[in-house]
């Protein structure tokens, strides 16, 4: 559970131009559209990816399109990350719940490709440690705006 506002939360993860700020492994990012992050945005962005027994250490170039937004409530995007020798298609779903004294916020995303495939326990550890540094980190920093 976070303990801030709905508002501080989403506004968090929908500024998809600040995550550098508060999200450490974002090392690059740009909006592909101009207006309110709505259905239909999209975004590039890079990370890095660690050494894993399929490939070597890489940055993953990922393109990011948002195919459903209910404000305040859910984010479900779309996109392939690519970096040296991989190739990924995810699917990443935010849900976000009011509950007494903040928010609970959930993510699952999959992955498919020929490298997850090859591997499944150690891509599915990567994407794990991957989404559990987010919820830490976007937890940290809209507690701490509050």
């Amino acid at each position: 559970m976070i303990h801030a506002p709905l508002s501080t939360i989403w506004k968090l993860q929908t500024d998809v131009e600040r995550w550098p700020s508060w999200q450490p492994p974002v090392s690059t990012i740009e909006r592909l559209d101009h207006g309110p992050f709505r259905q239909g945005s999209s975004f590039h962005w890079t990370t890095p990816i660690p050494p894993n027994p399929e490939t070597s250490a890489t940055s993953l170039d990922i393109t990011s399109t948002v195919k459903q937004l209910k404000y305040g409530s859910c984010i479900r995007w779309t996109g392939p990350a690519v970096g040296e020798g991989l190739r990924i298609d995810g699917v990443h779903v935010w849900n976000f719940t009011k509950v007494r004294g903040g928010v609970r916020v959930t993510t699952e995303e999959t992955h498919t490709g020929p490298q997850v495939e090859a591997n499944v326990p150690a891509a599915t550890e990567i994407l794990s440690q991957g989404l559990k540094s987010w919820l830490t980190d976007l937890k940290t920093t809209a507690e701490a705006a509050h």
